[in-house]
């Protein structure tokens, strides 16, 4: 007999009920975000979980216990789990990690196992660069996917404790912003793109910080400000970059560029590798 599983798609307005309260899920645990206390500035032992199904529908899941069978899952973003005694509920007014209208509610009874992949595919959540200075407050505390081609690029490793590679990407429409990688990172990137220089490259960078700064210039005792410096930046070993990888969202965006870029129609873009 096959094991049955609900999958993240099939809940809807139609099949949702309250009181069922024993889901049974095989999702890709696509991120994993820490909770802080307000009070101690610390990190809880509690995570909010952005989970994936294989059709690409994604969901999230808050454990506010200390769960036996959670211990060590805040680990294991990308890998695939079983998670079975689990409830839905509808998502909570405001910002949330997914554009469902439900979410996942673990409880103490909720089992979570490790299981073989079932797919290679590659999630993200991709953020339109023009998109990015415009993001409400609320969404800045989250990592940033997003996708463009690079350009102007500038190695720094004079520092060995910070190397640095500082590139710009841009869009279709030539709406571009910095970026800038640092540590294994920017040693990586400089590495990836020997392989194809001299033509462009598509980029997908995934899980990177958003900063913003203000430069003050003091004219006649009145502060005035420069307008904002605006870049992303890796963070830790959460960030990633990818080089034209196998998603059907780089491949649309190639063939934009393809379209509407005079740069790349005279001297053309890598091809998915």
């Amino acid at each position: 007999m096959t094991d049955y599983y609900n999958k993240l798609s099939q809940i809807s307005e139609a099949s949702y009920n309250p009181d069922v309260k024993a889901w049974r899920f095989r999702v890709k645990v696509h991120r994993v975000y820490p909770l802080y206390s307000s009070v101690t500035n610390r990190v809880m032992p509690f995570y909010s979980y952005v989970l994936v199904d294989e059709d690409g529908c994604k969901m999230e899941m808050t454990v506010y216990g200390d769960y036996e069978s959670f211990r060590g899952l805040e680990n294991k973003e990308g890998e695939w789990v079983e998670i079975f005694r689990v409830g839905v509920e509808r998502s909570y007014v405001g910002f949330n990690a997914t554009n469902s209208r439900f979410r996942l509610t673990a409880s103490p009874l909720t089992q979570v196992r490790m299981i073989d992949p079932l797919n290679n595919r590659l999630f993200m959540d991709f953020k339109n660069i023009h998109a990015i200075p415009h993001m409400s407050h609320r969404e800045r505390n989250y990592p940033i996917d997003t996708i463009g081609v690079v350009f102007n690029t500038e190695a720094r490793f004079d520092d060995p404790a910070r190397p640095t590679v500082i590139f710009y990407i841009r869009d279709n429409i030539d709406i571009q912003i910095k970026c800038v990688a640092t540590g294994k990172q920017a040693y990586v990137f400089r590495d990836g793109l020997e392989n194809v220089e001299g033509r462009q490259v598509i980029v997908t960078l995934k899980m990177w910080n958003w900063t913003k700064t203000f430069t003050k210039i003091i004219y006649i005792n009145t502060y005035l400000f420069d307008p904002p410096d605006l870049w992303l930046e890796t963070e830790g070993g959460l960030s990633d970059f990818r080089f034209n990888p196998r998603l059907t969202e780089v491949e649309d965006f190639r063939q934009s560029l393809l379209n509407s870029d005079p740069y790349v129609q005279k001297y053309g873009i890598e091809g998915l590798v």
